[in-house]
């Protein structure tokens, strides 16, 4: 899913703290993330805040990296990888009129 298709969604941004509580991570890991350019925040102040969103993306992230014993960078390439495929089987359907 590209950037500008996850904003047209309807999203709730929440502080560092919930975000990292709802997703498990360490705040190691979220730096990593951020730094990578995988993950974005909004700063108003001194504090961040991140999309709800991407609390699933991070646990799938985490589930994938875990469970293959990739580190971070592979796994965030396979979670691109899925949503594009996402994407494209909802644009493949929509072509063919079973959807919206």
């Amino acid at each position: 899913m590209s950037t500008s298709d996850r904003d047209d969604m309807t999203t709730v941004v929440m502080a560092c703290e919930e975000f990292m509580a709802s997703t498990g991570i360490a705040p190691e890991r979220l730096r990593e993330l951020m730094a990578l350019g995988w993950l974005e925040s909004r700063t108003e102040g001194s504090v961040q805040f991140f999309r709800d969103a991407d609390i699933y993306r991070v646990r799938k992230l985490e589930r994938i990296c875990c469970d293959f014993e990739l580190p971070v960078v592979g796994g965030t390439i396979i979670v691109d990888l899925l949503e594009r495929i996402d994407a494209l089987e909802h644009k493949v359907r929509e072509l063919q009129g079973f959807e919206d």
